[in-house]
């Protein structure tokens, strides 16, 4: 019953604390990062250097870390104690409630350029022309594609491998988040880190769509999964977003704008265009989702324990 305690005081962890405000290990690790792509990404660089200096660079960052957490691992009374701490750092369910609701609350104030400012902080698209449905459009987008990034993902990996499972993810993530963008700066840098994240997140992305599907319009969202998923360009994100637009019964994606130039993105799910009380409806999802994985890892883990 090991796995299955530390998954629930670090999830408790992350809902009483939420992310530290200072001397979180991830803004360190970023620093790092920022770094070592000064070194590493040239500007003009052939595909084969570029791929293979972001190739170096995730190595660089990640070895260091997984073998530190490996060795830990080993230590029994490490593993307990800093098993918990380890997770409720690769966690942000908190965080993600919080920037959503500043969303939704601003919103409800009417303060749309308030809104728009607040949903900047988790999504990287232009947000200065959005209207009030394109901002719930985006907020409701980023609490299920992150309920997978920031939440199951990490879980998954724990039970499966325990904390060094789940820092080797978070960390490959957060790399994905600063490189894993098809633009002239990224395209070859980032590949390495971008197509480690899709490996890590392959399992874990689907159970999470699962899990949305299995708390609301269960038929309808396995639908909007089979047939929605393949048309978005992330493989991960399409089956989480597909799912969740389908189980709230919302439609979601569309064309939106990123850097200055439109992207026409397909349809998410199907149904009424999302409101603000939808993003509130979005997060519910997200808490019940995580009471129902600790529920399954406790049992699951409860019977192997047995």
């Amino acid at each position: 019953m090991e796995t299955a305690v530390i998954c629930i005081v670090a999830v408790l962890l992350d809902y009483g604390l939420g992310e530290p405000r200072r001397f979180h290990p991830l803004v360190s690790f970023g620093n790092l990062a920022v770094a070592i792509e000064k070194r590493l990404n040239r500007a003009g660089a052939p595909k084969w250097s570029g791929r293979l200096h972001g190739c170096i660079a995730v190595l660089l960052l990640l070895l260091p870390a997984g073998s530190l957490a490996i060795a830990l691992n080993q230590q029994p009374i490490a593993r307990l104690g800093l098993g918990s701490i380890f997770l409720y750092f690769c966690l942000g369910q908190r965080s993600l409630r919080e920037h959503a609701e500043a969303v939704a609350a601003a919103l409800t104030a009417g303060e749309l350029n308030v809104a728009r400012a607040a949903v900047d902080r988790i999504v990287s698209r232009d947000t200065q022309a959005l209207d009030e449905n394109g901002v719930c459009n985006a907020a409701i987008e980023s609490v299920l594609e992150n309920g997978n990034d920031a939440i199951f993902g990490a879980l998954f990996w724990f039970a499966v491998a325990g904390f060094p499972g789940a820092v080797i993810f978070r960390l490959a993530n957060t790399l994905d988040a600063m490189w894993g963008y098809r633009n002239e700066r990224y395209q070859h840098y980032g590949w390495a880190a971008a197509r480690f994240d899709d490996l890590l997140n392959f399992i874990p992305a689907r159970l999470t769509a699962f899990t949305y599907a299995m708390l609301g319009q269960t038929s309808f969202a396995l639908r909007c999964w089979r047939d929605q998923s393949r048309a978005w360009k992330s493989p991960n994100a399409g089956p989480v977003m597909a799912a969740g637009a389908g189980t709230l019964g919302l439609l979601l994606g569309g064309p939106s704008s990123y850097h200055g130039r439109i992207e026409q993105r397909p349809a998410l799910g199907a149904g009424r265009l999302p409101r603000t009380a939808d993003i509130g409806r979005s997060i519910a999802l997200i808490r019940q989702s995580v009471w129902l994985w600790l529920t399954v890892i406790s049992v699951f883990f409860g019977v192997f324990h047995a």
